[in-house]
Order: C-alpha cells, then structure tokens, then sequence
C-alpha cells in the first residue's frame, strides 16, 4: 500500500507546491506527540497483576451479581458520555471574528492538552497550514473571477462586433441588389469601431445578439447581466505579432510613429475586418481554455489538502488516544477552500459559454478542447522499443562482422566508402543520439515532477512521453544500420556501384517523405511542430519567440555538424558523385566552401534574432546580452574554419583568442543564467536556494562536466596542427560532436529545471493568454 505521503506528492501540482499542507512537517510533529506520550501499557500490566493478586478467587455463583451487572451497565453509559466529551478537547475558532472573510483560524486546546507543549506545537503548526492553505485558494479565486469578468466583458466585445460585421455586409449586400451588380466577398473590410458608433450604429444594441447573451454570456460573479456593455468608440484590437506579416506590420507602425513624433490618438480605433475579428475569437477562445484548466487545478488543489488534514488528524488521534479530529475537521469544512462554491458554478458556466459559443452546441467537442485526455502508457510501444532496440544491436553486430570481413577500411578503399556512407548515415546517428537524449530528459523531468509539457505549451493529448522517444530513436538507427548493411552486402556482392551508392539517397528521402507524410501515424503532431518549429527559427525574428523555439534553436547550435552532414549529402547527390565516384567536385568547389561559413553561423544567427526579437517585445536588456554571447560563438566559428584552411600563426591565435572569449561567457550564461547557480550567497554553496535533486554533489559533477565538454574544441585545434589519417579524422570528428550532443542533453535538464523553479516561486500553474481587445469602458 502506498504511504499517503507519495500520493500527495505525485498529484500535487507542481507549481504550487509550497502552498500545499506540508504533510510531511506535520507528521514530524506527530511523532514528537508520540514519542511525549508516556509509556503507560507497563504500569496499566502491573496494576492489573497487583488487582489479581488483592482480589480473591471467585467461584461460581454470586449474590452481587446482579448488582456487578448494573455497575457495569452504568459504568458503559459514562464512558459513552465521556467519549463524547472527548471530542471536545480543543476548539478552532476565527481570531477576526465568524462574519469577517479574512478567517485566521486559532485552536484553543481545553482540559489537559493545555499543559503538552508537544500538542500546542502540533496545533499550531497546524493552524498556520489551515490559514496558508486558505489564503492560497482565496487568492486564486479572486484571480480566476477577475479573469472570468474579465473573459465576459471580450466575449461581449466580440459578439458586438461580429453583429456589426454581419449588418454591414447585409447592407453591402442590399445596395449591390438594388444597384443590379453582384455582392462583394464576405470578406471585404469594414470601417472602425468608432465609425459605426458616430454613423448611428450603436454597439451596445442587443439584437440578434441579445438571445446569446441571455443564453450564454453570464457575469461570472454571479447572475446574468441584465445589461449589456457600451463599448468605447476608442476599442483597439491588439493583436500579436506572431507571423512575419503582422510583424512587419507592427515594426513599420511603431516607426512610423516615432518618426512623426504623432502617436495614434485616442479614439480613432483599429479598422476592424473579418480577419482580426478571427484572431481575436481564437485569442479569447484559448483564454477560455486556460481558464477551465485553472480552475480544474484549484479544484484538486482543495481536494487533495482537505484529504490531507483528514489524514494527519486521523494519525494525531490515533497517537495521542483522543478524538480531536472531530472537532476540527468541522472547521476545515467551514473554511473558505471547502466551503465556496464560486469556482464551481464558474467552471459550470465556462462550460455552458464554450460549448455554446466556440463548439457549436456541441459538448463532446467542447469537451475535446476544456479537457483534453492524456495519452496512456501503452505496452505496445515498450515491446517495440525493445525489439528495435534488440534489431539495432544484431544489425549493428552483422555490419561490423562484415565491415571486417570486406576490408573495407584499408587504405586503398576507405575514401570512397567514406565518402559515399559516413555523410548520410552519421547525420542519422546524431539525429539518433539527440532524440535518446532528449529520451532521458524527458524521463529526468517527468522523475523529479517538471512539467515540461507546460513549459513548452504543448498539448497534452499530443505530448511526447520518454517511451516515445526511445522508440522514435532506436526506429531510426535501426532502420540505417539496416540500410547499411544492405549497402555491404551488395557492395561486396560487385553491384554495379551506381545503384549501391543510391541507397543512402533514398534511406535520405525516404525519411524526408515520413516528416512530411500526412496521414495520422507514426506521430504526426510531434512531426509537424517540429516542422512548425524549424519554420519559426529559420525565418526569426519575425515570428514571436516561444520557449520550445529558442530551446530548439539551442539544439541546433549543438548540431552544426549534422547540419554541415547535409550539405555534404545535398553536394553529393546533386553532384551526381554517386555516378561518376568523383568525390573531390565538392571540395574543390568555391561555392561549396563559401556555404560552409553560412551552415556554421546559421544556428548562432537564428538564435541571436531570437534574442533580439524578446528585447524587441520584452524590452529587457538581458536579451542584448544574450545577443553578445552568440554573436562571440559566431565569431569563434569561423576563426576555426579559416584556421582549418590557412595553417598559420595569426589564425591560430585569433582562434585561441576568440574561442577562450567565447567559451567564457558561454559558461558563464550556462551556470549564473540558464540553470540558475553560483549563487554566493545560497545556503546551497554555490548553487541556488531551491534545488530538486536531493544530492547537491550532482551539480557539482555537473558543473565540472559542462565545463570539460565546453573545452572539446581545443583538441579540435591541436589535431588541425598536427594533421592526421583520413579514418582518423573521420572517427574523431563523430566523437567529438557526439560530445557536444551529450553535452546539450545534460545541459537541457537544468535548463528547464531552472524554469520550473521560476513557475514554482510566482506560482504559475497556467498559462496567461493576451486579450486582444484594449479600451473596454466598465459597466455603468
């Protein structure tokens, strides 16, 4: 059986950890009661012994009998009564008084509890969680009503607005009729808001949408409105800059202001079109959804504190052989966390507005979007997960008996096989060896309680889960060494080389074809964020930056090899090499050579315009710093790549140079930034306060480590200054980026630890979606 105390802690939410009952303080304080108890079972024996010894033996019947009989009767009768008293050895009352809302809950221990200091502790400290845990749940219910209000308020916006859309094209559509021309597109434009409201057309008219509002639009602190809102002729539609057009749009605004020194005054409003009016349905519908997650997280978080105090009080009697928990459970039922019943009726009403308004009438559907199902561990995956993973050790055991049989590393052979296999398939084994490390953060996040999917915003029904990831990773090694193999054999079996030397090209595309293979299988969703993803970092900093893209575009940074395996691949094929077996065209090309700068800065630009499209938004000066840091790897990127062409002194210092510079704020942003230690002042010494993995001599391991794997390129440095074999080179090169990708790996999972502790300390279980319409007047 489980121990309640590992239940809590593997349903808590994360996020609000602190502000649950500590569960395990109090059972520490439990015992301290327990262990005050004075050992009583030994003197209640000798008693018992000494009363046999007074007494004398009894034989048969008795006259007093009877009378025994009724004393034992009325002696049950007392100890009923006294029982009942028990219950009432302390008393929880409000110090502010029963009608103030602001409840600070007090016990006053009666009869001989008064004089344990062991018990007055416990109760104390049980009273501080009871008031703690309160002021939690009321604080977040204000938070969620203001939200909801504030839900209400955009919804009725809305309405109003498509109501304003529906009349104008209806009007467009009478005038075309009369006029004898055909009517203009539903999506023509409309004039602003305060256009209408000075034309006569009043936004806060209530048909057709008055039934709507009498259906569904509800005041969320109670009641339907009785009133519809007046909108301000000044309403703006702020609608995020997510997608280069609106980007470009909203930088050329912004300029254009700055530079006529003449903002847009207050009241001319934002043209209002169907398209905007689209955005914003989507926005407020997405609020909708955070909302009723918020609320389902309040509703456990209750639950499972009410479950809690049940608990410790259930202990606390069966220690101290009384019965207080009556007592004070009829406060804990009282208090504002149990006894409200505002979150409910609001979740009720989210319902009854979502489905009516974003589903259609259609629950089931409503349904889909306000609770989204997880994806349950499924045996199937474990049983593929291991029988890929036992095909890749036998395939791989097959190439090597092979690879040794064939002789295909001997001198005389190795560049042409080299140069035709190592490309295409060490880009798969780096793709492998990243997805099984993303495999293991993903089982470290999920072992230590980090709710990754909630810090990338993924969805949880479509969330990768680490058996996922093994499987996607052994999958896909097996299905290279296969192809490897099968490139061997026919190579040794004297196929003409023109169709062997193909096959790499077609493992290539045969992959390309499955990333972007419609149909739902084989993960699709996680197939098509990823392109998602890679279409955000490319084109940045036009599209706003989320957390899984600059986490992405850090992975990237760590496979510039695997990105400079492509263009070796694409070189290679459009080449035709394949045919002619002339490997040098490649090399020799001016262009290609060229492209090599591009690839190696590629990852460092996108990430810089990611840094610089947050301070753009964000307007916080660390991303500039930020900046710096990618801007010094660039540079260090290409002083080797020149050192690697031009052999000489100067280049070898401006490496060395460049590349200790850069090495040093990247370790520097690793430690003090991107994990969140080096805190001289920690309790933790020279970590952070809050760590999650219990041994802090992990950090220190890992510390050494990244900065170890953070020096990898000077043995880079000293094999270009002392050149060595082709095979040589090949294979230390696959090692050293293997380095690197592990090194991103043991980097990523104290990155996202350090993110969750910042979720942890502010409490944010939920995420905060924009509004989008601006200069809405309160009710009057």
């Amino acid at each position: 059986m489980v121990k309640f105390s590992k239940e809590l802690e593997a349903q808590l939410i994360p996020e609000w950890k602190d502000a649950f009952v500590n569960y395990c303080q109090l059972k520490k304080y439990v015992k301290k009661v327990r262990l005050s108890k004075k050992p009583i079972s030994d003197q209640t024996h000798l008693l018992h012994l000494h009363n046999q010894e007074d007494d004398p033996p009894q034989y048969g019947f008795s006259i007093f009998d009877p009378v025994r009989y009724v004393f034992k009767k009325l002696s049950a009768k007392f100890q009923n009564s006294s029982t009942d008293q028990r219950e009432m050895i302390i008393q929880v009352r409000n110090k502010n008084g029963e009608g103030d809302e602001e409840s600070v809950y007090q016990t006053v221990l009666l009869h001989l509890f008064s004089e344990e200091d062991e018990v007055k502790e416990f109760f104390e400290r049980l009273d501080e969680e009871l008031n703690k845990v309160n002021q939690f749940y009321k604080i977040k219910e204000k938070e969620f009503l203001e939200r909801g209000e504030a839900l209400n308020k955009q919804l009725e916006t809305l309405l109003d607005l498509k109501q304003i859309l529906s009349e104008r094209r209806r009007k467009n559509h009478l005038l075309r009729l009369e006029s004898g021309s055909l009517p203009r597109s539903n999506s023509s434009s409309v004039r602003s808001a305060s256009d209408y409201s000075e034309s006569g057309t009043e936004m806060d008219e209530t048909s057709p949408t008055n039934e709507d509002r009498k259906n569904g639009v509800n005041n969320f602190t109670g009641g339907t409105r009785t009133k519809t809102k007046k909108t301000r002729s000044g309403l703006r539609i702020d609608i995020p800059a997510t997608n280069p057009t609106r980007t470009i749009s909203a930088v050329t605004t912004k300029l254009w202001e700055d530079l006529v020194n003449n903002p847009k005054k207050e009241g001319h409003g934002d043209s209002v079109n169907r398209k905007k009016i689209q955005c914003a349905e989507k926005m407020i519908r997405g609020a909708f959804v955070e909302l009723y997650r918020g609320l389902g997280l309040l509703k456990t978080y209750s639950s499972l504190n009410m479950v809690a105090f049940v608990k410790i009080l259930k202990k606390f009697d069966k220690v101290a052989n009384e019965r207080a928990s009556s007592s004070y459970l009829r406060a804990v039922k009282r208090s504002h966390f149990i006894s409200s019943d505002k979150m409910v009726r609001l979740g009720d009403e989210v319902e009854s507005i979502f489905t009516k308004h974003f589903a259609n009438d259609d629950r089931k559907k409503a349904m889909k979007f306000l609770r989204p199902r997880e994806n349950k561990a499924s045996h199937m995956i474990t049983f593929l997960v291991g029988l890929f993973t036992g095909s890749f050790v036998a395939l791989f055991s097959v190439y090597a008996i092979l690879a040794h049989m064939s002789n295909i590393f001997k001198s005389g052979t190795e560049p042409g096989y080299l140069e035709t296999v190592y490309p295409v398939f060490s880009m798969f084994a780096f793709l492998s060896l990243h997805l099984f490390m993303y495999g293991c953060n993903i089982f470290m996040w999920s072992s230590t309680r980090i709710n990754y999917s909630f810090i990338f915003e993924f969805s949880p029904s479509t969330t990768l889960k680490y058996r996922d990831a093994f499987l996607m990773c052994a999958s896909f090694m097996s299905a290279v060494v296969g192809a490897m193999v099968i490139h061997l054999i026919l190579r040794s079996s004297h196929v003409a080389p023109t169709y062997v030397d193909a096959i790499p090209g077609v493992l290539l595309l045969c992959f390309i074809a499955l990333l972007i293979f419609p149909f739902n299988i084989f993960y699709r969703s996680t197939r098509y964020c990823f392109i998602r993803v890679i279409r955000n970092i490319v084109f940045s900093p036009f599209y706003k930056v989320l957390m899984v893209d600059f986490f992405m575009a850090d992975q990237l940074c760590s496979q510039i090899p695997l990105l400079r395996h492509m263009e070796t691949t694409a070189c290679y094929f459009l080449a035709k090499s394949f045919k002619t077996h002339q490997y040098e065209i490649c090399n020799q090309s001016k262009l290609y050579r060229e492209l090599a700068y591009v690839i190696s800065f590629a990852p460092y630009y996108w990430r810089a315009m990611q840094c610089a499209r947050r301070w753009f938004d964000e307007g916080d000066v660390a991303h500039l710093a930020n900046l710096g840091k990618y801007v010094s790897a660039m540079v260090a990127a290409g002083a080797r790549l020149t050192f690697a062409r031009q052999h000489d002194n100067l280049w070898m210092f401006m490496v060395v140079l460049t590349s200790s510079i850069a090495t040093v704020y990247q370790l520097y942003w690793d430690f003090v930034k991107d994990w969140g230690i080096l805190n001289r002042n920690s309790k933790n010494r020279w970590l952070r306060d809050d760590l999650i993995l219990k041994s802090k001599n992990i950090y220190y391991i890992s510390i050494f480590i990244n900065v170890l794997l953070r020096l990898v390129w000077i043995e880079s440095v000293t094999r270009i200054s002392s050149p060595t074999g082709f095979m040589e080179s090949q294979v230390l090169d696959f090692f050293l980026a293997s380095l690197e990708i592990i090194r991103r790996g043991h980097w990523n999972y104290y990155r996202l630890e350090n993110e969750h502790l910042n979720n942890v300390g502010k409490f944010r279980a939920v995420k905060s979606v924009p509004l989008p319409f601006r200069g809405i007047d309160s009710d009057d």
